[in-house]
């Protein structure tokens, strides 16, 4: 099922494009990828909401202030793979919800569902702090 409206701090599939493949002139990704709703950035004049997703990714950063890695616990509760992943803190995708990239996932609400309140909040915290210090790439998405 998609996710039929953005929920904040919650995990879904999605098509990431990376800042970088963005730069190469792609408009699609490599591969879906678990990403979190940070935040509801704007409403459309009729209505829809405009999101900020963070992508979800196995790589470990290369400066640990660049991402959060999530707890096993939570990633099984996500019902993600064992393997460490981190949420990158440094890029994000921009995009008129639900946009073409949201995968379809077989759970009722076609999320994986939330990430603990206290993370999600040391997320938006150490995020708002790399935005404000420009270090943070914003990639807008087709709609």
């Amino acid at each position: 099922m998609l996710p039929t409206e953005p929920k904040v701090g919650w995990v879904f599939r999605y098509s990431y494009l990376w800042h970088w493949q963005h730069l190469e002139g792609r408009e699609e990704g490599d591969k879906d990828r678990p990403a979190l709703v940070l935040a509801i950035v704007e409403t459309t004049e009729d209505g829809t909401p405009a999101v900020r997703v963070l992508p979800v990714t196995h790589t470990p950063p290369s400066d640990p202030g660049d991402a959060i890695e999530i707890p096993p616990a939570t990633k099984r509760r996500l019902g993600l793979d064992d393997e460490r992943s981190w949420i990158v803190l440094t890029e994000s995708n921009r995009f008129v919800w639900p946009g073409p990239d949201v995968r379809p996932i077989d759970t009722e609400t076609g999320y994986l569902g939330p990430l603990p309140p206290a993370l999600f909040e040391e997320i938006k915290r150490r995020f708002v702090e790399l935005a404000r210090g420009q270090r943070h790439r914003a990639t807008a998405r087709s709609e």
